[in-house]
């Protein structure tokens, strides 16, 4: 996954929690889906964030970014800040 895929992941994520939003504005869904759903997002968006900088990273140093894939949302989840 290149970074221009990488950065469209991103964008359809992001859509899909807006849209979300809208949809329990509206009354389409309860909070506790929207919820569960926004929190599936929010750790796609941070495996993708992750992996972007990752690339980035591996370019800057003169490595080769498509040797980097995606870490486990777990490992991405319990990064100590």
């Amino acid at each position: 996954m290149d970074d221009n895929s990488v950065l469209s992941r991103i964008r359809g994520l992001v859509e899909e929690e807006h849209e979300l939003r809208q949809q329990l504005g509206q009354g389409e869904i309860s909070s506790a889906d929207e919820h569960a759903r926004l929190k599936s997002l929010e750790e796609a968006l941070d495996q993708c964030w992750d992996l972007l900088r990752r690339r980035r990273a591996a370019r800057d140093v003169g490595n080769d970014p498509d040797a980097e894939r995606a870490h486990s949302v777990s490992e991405v989840e319990n990064y100590i800040q």
